[in-house]
């Protein structure tokens, strides 16, 4: 059986719905999470692009590029971040508070090299992203 769950704007005029488990999940400190976020630490569950639907909604949907790695999506009637699609990391990002009953089980830190808020929780804390996600895999201390 595959857990399902479900996840809304600010406003819940654009629902969502991710099914299974995300490939990572974890807190992004680069300055694009921190000032699109208006927060000093970002919380992400990365999933397979499948694995997420817009359930209700998506006609409301807007899309802004900074960058080709992040297309970030929010409600175009309440401006409530939804997700982020990163197509060269095959990945859509869905914020960890647009699924509240999601149990957000953080295994990193990435671009902690940028942070602006250090944290000592003992997860491992990469300077910009793992090998495999296309970083440099170089670790930090705490």
């Amino acid at each position: 059986m595959t857990d399902t769950y479900k996840g809304k704007c600010f406003c819940g005029s654009v629902e969502i719905e991710a099914t299974g488990a995300p490939a990572l999940m974890g807190y992004c400190h680069c300055e694009s999470c921190r000032s699109w976020s208006a927060g000093p630490v970002n919380a992400f569950s990365l999933w397979a692009p499948d694995a997420v639907t817009v359930t209700k909604g998506e006609e409301l949907i807007e899309t802004y590029n900074k960058t080709e790695h992040s297309h970030r999506k929010w409600c175009g009637t309440c401006g409530g971040h939804i997700m982020s699609a990163h197509p060269g990391m095959g990945f859509t990002d869905v914020y960890a508070a647009t699924i509240p009953d999601f149990p957000f089980k953080p295994m990193m830190h990435v671009f902690y090299g940028e942070s602006v808020l250090p944290l000592k929780d003992g997860l491992p804390k990469f300077r910009d992203l793992p090998k495999d996600a296309g970083g440099s895999g170089e670790m930090l201390a705490e």
